[in-house]
């Protein structure tokens, strides 16, 4: 976990802030869980543009991960900790015991030649993956399943992380990354750790040009189009474009838009503001 500031020694690495990369320890993925990953360009099945400023990028391959954890009570070995294009985190190769190999997602201090195993019960150490209902309060976990059996879905990215705070009956409130208390099945699976590669968010890309490489095209402001083109546009001279909107005109900053009376209501106890719904 550590960042490399560039030396200006041209305009585009000036302000550049990378990642060192010093946890992994190899650059050549696993090629029996590599699958195609074909580029949109933004455009739908008919061809036809539905999103904007997608386009170009880097050829990249979609790296299998196991986010179900579904290998009961076999141990595998750590064979090496990777870079995925696909995601923030890190990923590591596990190898079982009766030889088969899968990617998980690489909790922060995972070791190659450690050891990780899921089950119901298994010990709660990091890597591990258990029934939340058999972890013992205060225990940190990710990838995070909201129906059992369906897979991690909660705390998958970069240097995130839940906490379990209580236990009830059928369930177990979960303190989530934005700061919500939820309520989830204590029969949902869940990996002990925090998510690695935390110093994600300090990094500077330094220049336009490195998103290009990431398919993300440049983004034109709604104040700067004609008033057929956005609900901001229009006006003499620099007009501040009234209230901010998307160019749908449903309004931003601070316009709630959680479907109201939503199913999974009863089982949020307090949102990120400390507010009940």
């Amino acid at each position: 976990m550590a960042l490399k500031k560039f030396k200006p020694m041209t305009a585009g690495t000036r302000w550049k802030i990378g990642n060192a990369y010093a946890e992994l320890t190899t650059d050549t993925p696993e090629k029996s869980l590599l699958e195609p990953a074909k580029r949109s360009g933004g455009r739908n099945a008919q061809g036809r543009m539905s999103m904007r400023y997608i386009g170009g990028g880097h050829k990249k391959q979609y790296r299998v991960i196991d986010f179900k954890r579904d290998k009961q009570n076999i141990p595998a070995t750590v064979k090496t900790i990777e870079y995925d294009p696909n995601r923030s985190a890190f990923i590591a190769l596990v190898s079982y015991a009766d030889g088969e190999k899968r990617y998980i997602i690489a909790p922060q201090g995972l070791q190659v030649g450690g050891t990780v195993i899921s089950g119901a019960d298994v010990a709660p150490e990091v890597g591990n993956a258990l029934l939340l209902k058999n972890m013992p309060l205060g225990t940190v976990v990710h990838n995070i399943e909201l129906q059992p059996g369906k897979g991690g879905a909660i705390a998958r990215s970069a240097g995130a992380y839940a906490q379990l705070s209580n236990k009830e009956e059928k369930y177990a409130v979960l303190k989530m990354p934005s700061g919500e208390l939820r309520k989830v099945l204590n029969t949902c699976m869940a990996t002990v750790g925090t998510v690695s590669n935390s110093d994600h968010a300090l990094q500077s890309i330094g220049k336009a040009g490195a998103n290009r490489w990431r398919g993300i095209r440049p983004r034109n402001r709604g104040v700067a189009m004609n008033p057929v083109d956005h609900p901001m546009g229009g006006g003499e001279g620099k007009s501040s474009g009234g209230h901010p909107r998307s160019r749908t005109g449903k309004y931003a900053k601070g316009l709630k838009t959680r479907k109201p009376h939503k199913s999974s209501d009863k089982l949020i106890i307090s949102r990120k503001n400390g507010k009940k719904l």
